[in-house]
């Protein structure tokens, strides 16, 4: 009995031996392939026409904003060199008897001295949108943004009552949400 515990021990030995004496150590290292970005032709936005009636100091105006892209301007270009075609807004703002009381077409070079250098140069003009009237101004919110990425200046820019522009940057949150302020039950 005692040879057979011996012998049956040395099998044993020699068979985790044999399993951990057998693997071969890989120099190969596994790393995802990197593939080269494939460029596009020149992506542009779609162009759009929005069209709205507005009561302002006590009438009706028609304001019309029109984006269209333009090869005519400078290529944005993104990190991996892909191009991008800008846009040009035109703002209309008629009476309602259908005369221009403004109009005044808009590229990212009519905001240059809103934005910084990071955006004059990679910044495509993406919106131009009307807010409201408030007081003697007509009030709109524009946008110029890096493309296909979140970041982006927000510009408030209003127009008088005597054809006057103001362009400043957005700085206040939109937000539509009340906060309650917190009492001494609650915390």
């Amino acid at each position: 009995m005692k040879r057979l515990v011996i012998f049956v021990g040395l099998g044993v030995l020699v068979a985790v031996l044999a399993a951990c004496g057998g693997k071969k150590k890989s120099e190969d290292i596994i790393a995802p392939r990197i593939e080269k970005v494939q460029l596009k032709a020149p992506i542009r936005m779609q162009d759009y026409t929005d069209e709205r009636d507005v009561a302002w100091i006590g009438k009706t105006y028609h304001v019309t904003i029109a984006r269209k892209s333009s090869d005519s301007l400078e290529m944005i270009k993104d990190e991996v060199g892909q191009k991008y075609v800008d846009n040009i807004f035109t703002v209309t703002v008629s009476r309602s008897d259908g005369s221009v009381f403004f109009k005044r077409s808009f590229t990212k070079a009519s905001l240059n001295s809103y934005l910084d250098d990071d955006f004059r140069k990679t910044g495509l003009f993406e919106g131009f949108v009307y807010d409201k009237a408030e007081g003697d101004w007509l009030v709109f919110g524009a946008s110029v943004g890096h493309p296909q990425t979140d970041e982006y200046i927000p510009l408030v820019i209003r127009l008088s009552r005597m054809g006057e522009l103001v362009i400043k940057r957005d700085v206040q949150m939109d937000t539509d949400s009340q906060i309650e302020p917190a009492t001494d039950d609650s915390i």
